[in-house]
């Protein structure tokens, strides 16, 4: 279940403020290199919330697929629970997801000078997000609620039954759009698994290619591989190094409502 937990949250922070741009093309690269993967080096502390872009207003079905997953250490480094994630594969899970337009802060905790003045940004509606597809992966019963932290949105808290907890911090992020009009976002977030015989504690980043697709449904699709890092309390740390430990990619397709 703590696999499944994780993988499940993993994937629900693909849903910054100002300019965490990074070099051309080096997010697409990255991407392209699956399953040959490296810590990014261009992420920048995490300020304000992750920006998307207006054709991603509003609220969508999203079916996600698990098309392919690797464990690049392997056999000397394999998660607990990898092998039993194979039984996701090309299994596709729905789920409803917004994208909402609010008012820029220059931080977690304060409005930009004039803010009123300022234009709006779309971000994710990421406690109505996260809420939805935890749901859809474990099941109405097993999630109780998903909370966002008031003074940071890369801040999050799901409550689960058994007075379990997973806590959620995006600490670095990186954008970019592509020259055929693909926007491209890398997360780094640490998670921590409160509830079971002792805390759980890794390093994920996520990074998706959004593509929007003309008169078509799909109306828009992503490519999503998302890392597993060892944290440094763990044993084999040190071997890792900058490595993933798992790699899981996502086919995800958005569509209307109906």
């Amino acid at each position: 279940m703590l696999i499944k937990i994780i993988v499940s949250f993993c994937l629900m922070l693909f849903l910054c403020l100002g300019n965490n741009e990074a070099q051309a093309g080096e997010l697409a690269e990255h991407l392209a290199k699956f399953p040959q993967w490296e810590k990014l080096t261009s992420v920048k502390p995490a300020q304000g919330d992750l920006v998307y872009p207006e054709w991603m207003s509003g609220m969508w079905k999203v079916t996600s697929t698990l098309i392919d997953l690797a464990a690049p250490l392997a056999p000397d480094i394999v998660t607990p629970g990898f092998e039993g994630n194979r039984s996701q594969l090309n299994q596709p899970i729905s789920f409803l997801v917004k994208f909402v337009k609010v008012q820029p802060t220059n931080s977690g905790l304060k409005f930009i000078p004039d803010f009123q003045n300022q234009p709006s940004i779309l971000v994710a509606d990421r406690a109505f997000n996260s809420l939805n597809l935890s749901r859809a992966y474990l099941g109405d019963e097993a999630v109780l609620s998903s909370k966002v932290d008031p003074e940071s949105p890369n801040r999050q808290i799901t409550f689960l039954r058994g007075e379990r907890q997973l806590i959620s911090i995006v600490t670095a992020r990186a954008t970019e759009t592509t020259a055929d009009a693909q926007f491209i976002t890398t997360e780094v977030f640490q998670q921590l698994f409160k509830g079971g015989s002792r805390p759980y504690l890794n390093t994920v980043e996520s990074t998706t290619a959004y593509q929007k697709l003309s008169a078509s449904s799909p109306a828009i699709t992503a490519d999503q591989v998302t890392a597993v890092y060892l944290s440094p309390q763990d044993p084999d740390y040190f071997t890792a190094g900058s490595r993933p430990v798992a790699l899981y990619r996502y086919r995800l397709e958005f569509f209307p409502p109906s």
